[in-house]
């Protein structure tokens, strides 16, 4: 059977298109999911537009937020039945047996490979996924919102697990894309007081983050952050798609205060890290989640206390994944859905 899906076949700029491929054969304690919906990514766009600084197995199909109905299970699959509607976790292939993966920290593990880069993601109509990866999806929460699962638990680990913020804090958030806007959403979620910066191109996505209570500041939040005492936040959370804004989350944190970098960017930071000394800065990097972290998520979400839908911007089919990247790519929408046949 053949299954289209959506492949980036080389590095250089813009090699992404439609291939038809076989249909997944699965191992013994593997699942084959029928993708119901699969989310963009901004690291999708990233190895779209070739400015990403991870290594990528091309070709390989994009794809890492995904949802769908279990259709075949390998035969030490316990726990799982065909019909099952889950969700999965981006971590395809770790070393179970390293130090890591033995505490938890899986997401880690430096043998980890990914979907999406390191071996065929959801962009397609059938993947194969590690039974252990899976998560089964409320009864009450949608295909549409359960695919953005992967990302929320992204901005849980960068906000909950990773800058420990507590109720009264005064969080100002570097970049409104996706999990800028989710890591506002989760700070708030903790009793904080949250600013979400970006630029006059970002107008629509900061329109967006405003439905969950954040404050907006376009360019400098010198002033928002100086609001209260003069001495800047208790936490920056920069999900920034660049190294630079490293020197802005340095210059509006608070001494003593705490940055949680969770944005991804290839090109160097050219500036000193003296206020990080001078001020006393904790400065942490963020990446992926782990088992109760997607559980986690998952209530959040199933309750109503997360609510994932402003930020989706359209579903579009698999065939049309170019118009679903450039309205990402463009700004004109925070999230693109894709929906397989």
């Amino acid at each position: 059977m053949k299954n289209s899906a959506v492949v980036n076949y080389a590095p250089e700029k813009g090699s992404v298109e439609i291939r038809e491929l076989e249909k997944p054969i699965i191992g013994k304690n593997d699942v084959l999911l029928h993708v119901e919906n699969v989310g963009v990514c901004g690291s999708d766009l990233h190895q779209w537009t070739s400015d990403h600084s991870w290594p990528v197995n091309y070709p390989v199909v994009l794809g890492h937020e995904f949802g769908g109905n279990i259709v075949e299970l390998g035969k030490d699959v316990t726990g799982w039945k065909e019909g099952d509607a889950v969700v999965s976790e981006t971590a395809a292939i770790i070393n179970e047996m390293s130090p890591l993966s033995r505490q938890g920290f899986y997401n880690l593990d430096p043998d980890r490979k990914g979907f999406g880069y390191g071996v065929n993601g959801a962009m397609t109509k059938y993947v194969r996924v590690p039974a252990r990866c899976l998560h089964l999806i409320p009864k009450n929460l949608g295909f549409e919102e359960a695919c953005l699962t992967e990302p929320c638990s992204v901005a849980y680990n960068a906000v909950v697990m990773n800058s420990k913020i507590k109720p009264g804090d005064r969080v100002l958030v570097l970049g409104p894309g996706t999990i800028g806007i989710l890591c506002a959403a989760m700070a708030k979620l903790c009793g904080a007081n949250v600013a979400i910066v970006g630029l006059e191109k970002d107008a629509t996505r900061m329109e967006i983050a405003k439905k969950y209570g954040c404050t907006t500041i376009y360019n400098d939040a010198t002033s928002w952050a100086e609001e209260q005492d003069g001495l800047g936040v208790d936490c920056v959370i920069d999900a920034a798609g660049v190294s630079e804004t490293l020197g802005l989350a340095l210059k509006w944190v608070r001494p003593n205060g705490h940055i949680t970098k969770v944005g991804w960017g290839p090109k160097p930071f050219n500036a000193s890290l003296d206020p990080l000394v001078q001020k006393n800065v904790s400065l942490k990097g963020s990446f992926s989640h782990n088992w109760p972290i997607w559980e986690k998520v998952l209530s959040l979400l199933a309750s109503g206390q997360l609510d994932v839908k402003p930020i989706i911007g359209g579903v579009w089919e698999l065939e049309d994944w170019h118009t679903a990247f450039e309205a990402m790519h463009s700004g004109k929408v925070v999230k693109s859905v894709l929906k397989p046949k």
